[in-house]
């Protein structure tokens, strides 16, 4: 493994994505890209008793398919590194409580399965772990009682807003396989521009986007024309125009081959989402359902995966915190050399 700064990291012998799955809602089933998960439920609670336990079973079913699809059980993993939206990330502890596989959780908001990407990839390169799993997962009904408003509100919400995905993925990162390969990795930083306003993610992100994209290309030489795709998690259509504003002021222009998550997995028109979509499981969800499927089959040959999160908190944002947001890069390639 290389260190080509202290942020930017190239594997040597890159790691393998050897499995992948993700779950989703009623909604994301109505969406465009109902095709490409592997389960849909019209069940908002997941035969459970509330939306705090769906939440938990819609992603023990992702990592569970993930595992299925490579006839393992959770015995063979090394580690699990997981989190979503929720307080103390409830989602995915209690989602893997009894599988009894070594567990670090991880909170990146809805850069999550970036982060759990990145790390998992820095385990097996390193030798630390052969197996290695990291999942996450987001739901509108527990986002939306725990960050804005109670369901039976009924608020209106504004143009800016994005709608938090009910969605959960889950992949498998080994030492050896057949591919997609992890082959470097741009940790973010925390970027605070000051914007305060929690039904405007998308404004709050995008300078954290472009501050590690720019990172990513600076520190490997790499353009974005070296790229099939330049994907991020799910800046909406907010946070995507300004995104290609603050990386042409840095002389890149990633508009031609970029995908946002959010604006992927609904269709605004006819499911009116306002600006997109959005929630760890949005990002998850497309990229274990939608890029890695093509990068496999070699459709794709190489994708910058660059998974946004806001890391605000009602309490703090209440007492008129701004948003610190953070952008995390990883390079997925369907070759290992």
């Amino acid at each position: 493994m290389s260190r080509l700064s202290g942020r930017t990291y190239i594997h040597d012998k890159p790691p393998s994505v050897i499995s992948y799955a993700c779950v989703g809602g009623k909604k994301e089933g109505e969406g465009p890209m109902r095709e490409y998960f592997d389960k849909i439920s019209d069940d908002p609670y997941f035969t459970t008793e509330s939306f705090e336990k769906a939440e938990s079973e819609m992603q023990k079913q992702a990592i569970l398919l993930a595992l299925r699809k490579i006839g393992k059980k959770p015995e063979n993993i090394d580690f699990m590194l997981g989190g979503d939206l929720l307080n103390q990330c409830v989602g995915t502890s209690y989602s893997s409580r009894d599988m009894n596989i070594p567990f670090l959780g991880i909170y990146g908001a809805c850069s999550t399965m970036a982060e759990g990407l990145l790390i998992s990839s820095l385990l097996v390169s390193g030798g630390v772990g052969k197996n290695v799993i990291a999942s996450t997962s987001s739901h509108f009904c527990t986002a939306e009682r725990q960050y804005r408003f109670p369901l039976d509100y009924g608020s209106q919400r504004t143009p800016t807003a994005q709608w938090t995905a009910t969605a959960a993925g889950a992949v498998v990162i080994a030492d050896a396989g057949q591919g997609p390969y992890v082959k470097g990795a741009t940790i973010g930083s925390i970027v605070d521009l000051g914007v305060t306003d929690i039904n405007d993610m998308g404004a709050a992100m995008a300078p954290a986007a472009c501050d590690t994209i720019k990172n990513f290309f600076d520190d490997t030489g790499k353009k974005p024309e070296d790229f099939d795709l330049v994907v991020t998690g799910d800046l909406g259509l907010v946070g995507s125009s300004l995104l290609y504003q603050l990386l042409s002021n840095e002389g890149y222009n990633i508009k031609p081959r970029h995908k946002d998550c959010g604006l992927m997995i609904y269709d605004a028109k006819r499911q009116d989402m306002h600006a997109g979509g959005s929630g760890c499981g949005c990002a998850a969800s497309m990229l274990t359902g939608y890029f890695l499927p093509k990068i496999k089959a070699g459709r794709i040959k190489n994708i910058l995966f660059v998974a946004t999160g806001a890391l605000m908190s009602p309490t703090v944002n209440q007492q008129g915190e701004s948003i610190p947001s953070v952008a995390h890069a990883v390079w997925i390639s369907s070759e290992r050399s």
